[in-house]
């Protein structure tokens, strides 16, 4: 599998979205988020989705100079129109609304409608917490992609669902929590279909309603079960919270319109920690709680407690050094937009098996 260094992954993929017409500005933004996303490990929501943003933009489902309409607003929230522009410019300048409303009055809760895919979650709520804020956000595809069977059943009605907290700090690493409701998100299955591996039993299940290990079996009909193997219900309850949230408290409302273009709906809330208690103390207490966590004899298989995030950011400080592995199917797609659009292909670094 290639590795390919991450700055000179980011340049292919600033060129191939400018090429295919977004702006600059639009193109770094998408990139950082992109990259970001392969470098603490989450390869399903890094550059493997630059295909998809192409054919979407030219599909008309992605537009690039979209306008951010605020069409409602509040000195506390706000709810935003997003005009189908990418989903990482769109959730950023949300965000950076939400987190300014909280500066002035400690508390901000936004909506988004009418936007594309917003690639990972957990980007969003870690800069409410890099500004001293709790931050928090759910996300729903509207009534397009879904995936995730309801507990109980066998046929797709709920999208993955995800939902990110981040907390202040002052660990070097980010503390946060970013998970999807399902038991995978599916940007891992079509990971492991491109490295043509197979998936843990208890991620899908296949057009028949029976549990298999072939991420094919997904393509062709299958869903993704809710979190929790055999306590799935607990969820399929958190992906109801978000869908009600993200999908019908942003107007997006629910179902299945296989012709509509993929709508990420939002929901963000910021918490001024210093409204509830000092924001020096309150980095000190969690910094102390995380030790005393850490500080657990590990148990049978395990060799440290790690705190939320810790491993994204372990992975980073080594992907950093040594490159972004891509899968070679990922590759092959990537060289192909960039011969297309005329974009100098970076070089690969090291094969790793």
């Amino acid at each position: 599998m290639p590795r390919v260094a991450h700055e000179a992954l980011g340049e292919m993929v600033v060129g191939i979205l400018q090429a295919a017409g977004a702006s600059e500005a639009e193109a770094q933004t998408v990139r950082e988020h992109m990259i970001k996303a392969n470098l603490v490990g989450h390869d399903s929501h890094g550059v493997i989705l630059l295909p998809t943003y192409i054919e979407r933009i030219a599909r008309g489902h992605i537009v690039p100079g979209a306008p951010f309409e605020i069409v409602a607003e509040s000195p506390t929230t706000a709810r935003i129109n997003g005009h189908w522009g990418f989903g990482q410019v769109v959730s950023t300048r949300a965000m950076e609304l939400a987190i300014q409303k909280a500066r002035t009055l400690n508390v901000a809760a936004v909506t988004v409608f009418q936007q594309s895919h917003v690639g990972r979650l957990a980007d969003y709520p870690i800069m409410a917490a890099q500004a001293g804020m709790i931050g928090i956000m759910a996300c729903d595809s509207g009534r397009t992609n879904k995936s995730v069977a309801p507990y109980g059943g066998r046929t797709r009605r709920l999208g993955t669902n995800p939902m990110s907290i981040a907390l202040p700090s002052d660990l070097e690493g980010p503390v946060f929590l970013d998970m999807a409701t399902s038991a995978v998100a599916a940007g891992k299955i079509a990971v492991a279909r491109n490295r043509k591996q197979a998936v843990p039993l208890g991620w899908i299940i296949d057009k028949e309603g029976q549990p298999t290990t072939d991420p094919q079996a997904f393509y062709d009909g299958g869903a993704i079960l809710p979190l929790g193997g055999d306590q799935a219900h607990k969820g399929y309850g958190l992906s109801f919270m978000v869908e009600t949230l993200s999908g019908l408290l942003t107007g997006l409302g629910y179902g299945f319109d296989p012709s509509g273009p993929h709508n990420d709906g939002a929901f963000m809330a910021v918490f001024n920690v210093e409204a509830f208690y000092p924001l020096t103390e309150f980095k000190k207490m969690l910094s102390g709680f995380i030790a005393y966590l850490k500080d657990s004899p590990p148990a049978a298989g395990f060799q440290e407690v790690l705190y939320p995030g810790e491993l994204e950011y372990r992975t980073e400080q080594q992907r950093r050094r040594t490159g972004i592995p891509v899968e070679e199917e990922t590759w092959r797609q990537l060289v192909a937009l960039a011969e297309r659009f005329a974009v100098s292909v970076p070089p690969v670094e090291a094969e790793e098996s």
